[in-house]
């Protein structure tokens, strides 16, 4: 796996579309992250739930000091905001696997007021973009509540393949969920010709 050297700053690290920056969090994203963690709607299909609270955030924000995007085994996230500059609009995430480096899983959040306008699309593009190029990754996954309509259209809509509805496979905030998966090979990334910035303008 071509993944960031062991030693690269990860501050350097930052992806740029039409519309969007997406960089490592910093402290001064801790309000906007958690006010978003915070939103029932927003927290309603997620591992999380309303109760998150800063020292949740900060604790999170300090485990990602320091870690290298593709690093297998742990979970980078990607806060995004205006390309412009301003307050983090949400977040993407990228889970290379520990047991096959080739693979990797990835998940996104997005502020409810910031929602509907492409936001989150741009931003999966550009990651899938990081994964499959700078990376070289061979398949990444993406998993989604089946009931979460909008972000498995989302997922379709930046060329993911729906591979599965699984039945009742997760207990989730007190009771059985079903889940539906959704993946995309480094190949058919690449035939689609165009760039993941582009896209979702």
């Amino acid at each position: 796996m071509r993944a960031a050297a062991a030693g690269a700053e990860v501050s350097a690290v930052e992806l740029r579309t039409a519309r969007l920056r997406l960089r490592p969090f910093t402290h001064a994203d801790l309000p906007a992250f958690v006010a978003y963690r915070q939103d029932p709607e927003v927290a309603r299909y997620q591992g999380w739930d309303e109760t998150f609270s800063a020292q949740d955030g900060r604790a999170l924000f300090d485990k990602q000091r320091g870690v290298v995007p593709g690093t297998p085994g742990v979970w980078f996230h990607f806060g995004f905001e205006p390309a412009e500059g301003g307050p983090m609009l949400g977040d993407c995430v990228l889970h290379v696997r520990e047991d096959d480096p080739r693979q990797a899983e990835i998940g996104f959040t997005l502020a409810r007021g910031h929602q509907g306008k492409g936001y989150a699309a741009e931003a999966v593009a550009a990651l899938l973009d990081y994964a499959f190029g700078r990376l070289g990754l061979h398949r990444v996954v993406a998993i989604t509540d089946a009931r979460n309509a909008a972000a498995a259209r989302l997922l379709e809509r930046v060329g993911m393949r729906r591979e599965g509805h699984y039945l009742q496979n997760v207990w989730f905030k007190g009771a059985w969920g079903d889940e539906l998966s959704f993946a995309l090979l480094r190949d058919e990334w690449l035939a689609r010709g165009e760039g993941g910035d582009e896209r979702h303008r």
